[in-house]
């Protein structure tokens, strides 16, 4: 199989012309899809159960006579726990309890404060976790037990205590990896619907399914358009693009070793993008040499190679230095710095979803067991934005707790500021304080 990756040059005229061209993307906004999707949130919300009952019969061709036929029981997360094999039990578990204890840091990272004054006024900030959140997991085509972790349990390590899982079920398959995941994260229930009729049952609640506080987790076109709807009504995590990877190599690794890195992001989308940066010609040839030789025995080199030719890059830079500003612009999900002294670049980085150091630091090692979280921002929007985490499931509340000596002097302040922007009962409710 031939592939054809594009070339760029940092000293090349057109370079930042041919960068940004190559880093565009606007998921196109699919009329149909935007129609269908507004039809069955709008028919989720007026006739709840029966409709996510229809349309899960519909779409994921099941014969479902009542909501509690798609509701899982505990017992069935524990055996689904139990039946699989040894190995990937021992996998998930492991993994489960890495991703638990670096969440657990996050928490203590967010403790509320207060403050006294010399008025003896109290101010501050309380932290308390939401109380119900949705999942959502994908079904079908492919199953992802990694992203119930990932999702899950930093909820549960914020303390919320109602986490409703949905995945989609096509012909009744259950995924038994995905339930014995929920199992080990502590999920509280699962139903077994998808879609947009999902994402709605979730928001808006339903006769059997109350409503929740904030939806997270990837999904299809469909969810995407659906989360995009109902936020405000509820929070979301992210609107999550193609996944994206970026190499910053000083031309030091195993060239195979990048090759692969490069194929690890390639193979899951078509539309997911690729890039290496380094300043070393030669190794940038070795690297390309190392993708025709590695990508034919791939099972989705069909994928990697429409996803390598269309939006990846091989980018020969001046030097490292180069490359951080440039790795800086391009604020990619992924960043692996695969070098000499890794660290000393990740300090010139200002953006990047999660950054991973030193060569043994696959981005593979992050998407299933390091700890961190792998629901990472896309599409430029780690310039603006955070990983998933306990901070998501979590939310702060003000505290003001104003003595009468204190609103002495707040109140002649307040007053003035209101009674210039023409907020009357904002400055007599001030006024009425004083003495």
């Amino acid at each position: 199989m031939t592939i054809t990756i594009r070339k760029l040059d940092s000293t090349q005229a057109d370079f930042q012309r041919d960068l940004h061209h190559l880093l565009a993307f606007e998921a196109s906004t699919d009329e149909a899809i935007e129609h269908a999707v507004t039809t069955i949130l709008h028919d989720v919300k007026a006739r709840g159960d029966a409709a996510v009952l229809e349309y899960t019969n519909r779409f994921d061709r099941v014969n479902a006579t009542s909501m509690q036929a798609l509701d899982l029981p505990q017992s069935e997360l524990k055996a689904a726990l139990q039946a699989i094999p040894e190995a990937q039990r021992q996998a998930l578990e492991t993994a489960a309890q890495r991703i638990r204890v670096f969440h657990e840091r996050q928490k203590q990272e967010l403790n509320g404060f207060t403050y006294t004054e010399p008025d003896g006024t109290v101010l501050g900030q309380r932290v308390t976790p939401l109380d119900r959140v949705g999942i959502y997991v994908p079904g079908g085509k492919a199953a992802y037990p990694s992203s119930v972790l990932m999702n899950a349990i930093p909820a549960q390590v914020a303390g919320v205590q109602d986490i409703v899982m949905v995945v989609p079920t096509p012909d009744g398959v259950k995924n038994q990896m995905v339930l014995a995941a929920a199992a080990i994260a502590g999920v509280t229930r699962v139903l077994t619907i998808g879609g947009a009729q999902a994402v709605a049952a979730l928001a808006y609640g339903t006769e059997t399914i109350p409503p929740v506080d904030k939806i997270v987790g990837p999904g299809n076109a469909y969810v995407a358009a659906a989360k995009r709807r109902v936020f405000g009504v509820v929070g979301i995590d992210m609107i999550a693009g193609p996944s994206e990877i970026l190499v910053l190599c000083d031309g030091t690794t195993d060239p195979d070793w990048v090759a692969m890195d490069l194929f690890s992001q390639a193979e899951h989308d078509e539309l997911a993008q690729a890039i290496l940066l380094c300043p070393d010609a030669e190794y940038i040839a070795k690297v390309e040499e190392s993708i025709h030789k590695l990508l034919p025995d791939m099972p989705r080199k069909d994928v990697i190679t429409k996803s390598l030719t269309d939006r990846g890059a091989l980018i020969k830079v001046r030097d490292m230095q180069e490359a951080c500003a440039i790795a800086s612009d391009i604020a990619a999900e992924h960043l692996e710095i695969s070098s000499e002294n890794p660290q000393h670049w990740a300090d010139q980085i200002r953006h990047a979803g999660a950054l991973f150091l030193g060569r043994f630091s696959s981005e593979s090692l992050g998407d299933y067991c390091c700890g961190p979280n792998h629901v990472l921002p896309t599409s430029r929007t780690a310039r603006f934005s955070s990983p998933l985490g306990v901070y998501d499931f979590q939310k702060r509340s003000s505290i003001l707790h104003v003595s009468e000596a204190g609103a002495q002097t707040l109140g002649k302040v307040a007053a003035e500021l209101a009674y210039g922007e023409g907020l009357q009962a904002h400055a007599r409710s001030a006024e009425l304080r004083l003495k």
